[in-house]
């Protein structure tokens, strides 16, 4: 009975025997009618027939489910991971900014660290943010924009295959479970139900650790993450950046200045010109007249003994 009972487990997960081998054990079992363990061996090839059937529609199921795996994928199952790197003068103002960006994109926060000095001032903050894989690339877009940009990374990997393989065997197992609790019912040897049972405890447990797996990948499927670095910009270097954007302001505000003194120049320069022409042509004459007169004065006067 035991030895029937496990044929029929061993079937479960691998879809059954030929109508022939069960043929065999009927025939085994009818020329063994007149001992003592006729009445075992004729309970064992009843069990037998009947889970015969079962086995074939576990067949069918399995052999369906493989049919579904051959064909090809419609919907691509990719794990999309970014990390952010961003410094700020005012971390917490990157932090809200960051904040703006995740409520926007209809994602969550799953983590946050922020470290703050004496003062209470946030100095660093950290954010593993989740969001839907539709808006993994804008949102990365959107976060490289929310302060000054250190450093910026992604990556991703298809599951495909995996998430397809992972839904056929636990289709596959929870078959498999359905027909071992059938033969469980049918068994009689309380030997034979501690046998099933715990046939059926293995099992179990595989099946909750491929719904597990399937689980997590539907998880990492549907939503990516990114991991983003709010740094405090240090005193140096602010110091530096203001000092080389004093010096450029400097610079362009003098040749802005000389631009416009320039310019000023040139519009005088262009009102001065026509009275500049109509001097020289009349005031020319009346000058030369001036200086020849005052010429002829001053040799006609006697010279002073």
């Amino acid at each position: 009975m035991t030895a029937t009972l496990m044929t029929g487990l061993a079937a479960c997960s691998s879809g059954g025997q030929s109508d022939a081998g069960y043929a065999d054990r009927e025939s085994t079992s009818a020329a063994g009618a007149g001992s003592d363990g006729a009445g075992s061996d004729s309970r064992a090839a009843e069990l037998d027939r009947q889970y015969s059937g079962d086995a074939a529609t576990g067949d069918a199921v399995t052999g369906t489910s493989a049919s579904k795996a051959r064909q090809p994928a419609i919907e691509r199952h990719v794990i999309s991971n970014g990390t952010v790197s961003l410094v700020s003068a005012d971390v917490a103002k990157a932090r809200r900014d960051v904040q703006r960006i995740v409520d926007a994109q209809q994602g969550t926060v799953s983590e946050e660290n922020t470290q703050t000095d004496d003062e209470g001032t946030a100095t660093y903050a950290r954010l593993v943010i989740r969001v839907p894989s539709s808006s993994f690339a804008a949102t990365m877009l959107e976060l490289e924009k929310a302060a000054e940009l250190r450093q910026s990374q992604l990556s991703s990997e298809d599951v495909t295959t995996q998430v397809i393989d992972t839904d056929v065997r636990v289709r596959a197992q929870e078959s498999s479970l359905r027909r071992g609790e059938q033969l469980l019912a049918r068994a009689s040897s309380l030997k034979d139900i501690i046998w099933i049972e715990s046939q059926l405890t293995r099992r179990q447990a595989e099946l909750d650790s491929l719904k597990s797996q399937q689980a997590w990948l539907s998880d990492q499927t549907s939503d990516s993450t990114i991991t983003i670095d709010i740094e405090r910009k240090h005193a140096a270097e602010e110091e530096k950046e203001d000092g080389d954007a004093g010096f450029l302001t400097g610079l362009r505000s003098g040749m802005s200045a000389l631009g416009e003194f320039a310019t000023a120049m040139a519009t005088i320069t262009g009102a001065l010109l026509p009275f500049a022409i109509v001097l020289a042509i009349f005031g020319l004459p009346v000058w030369l007249f001036v200086r020849r007169s005052a010429r002829r004065r001053t040799a006609k006067e006697p010279a002073t003994p």
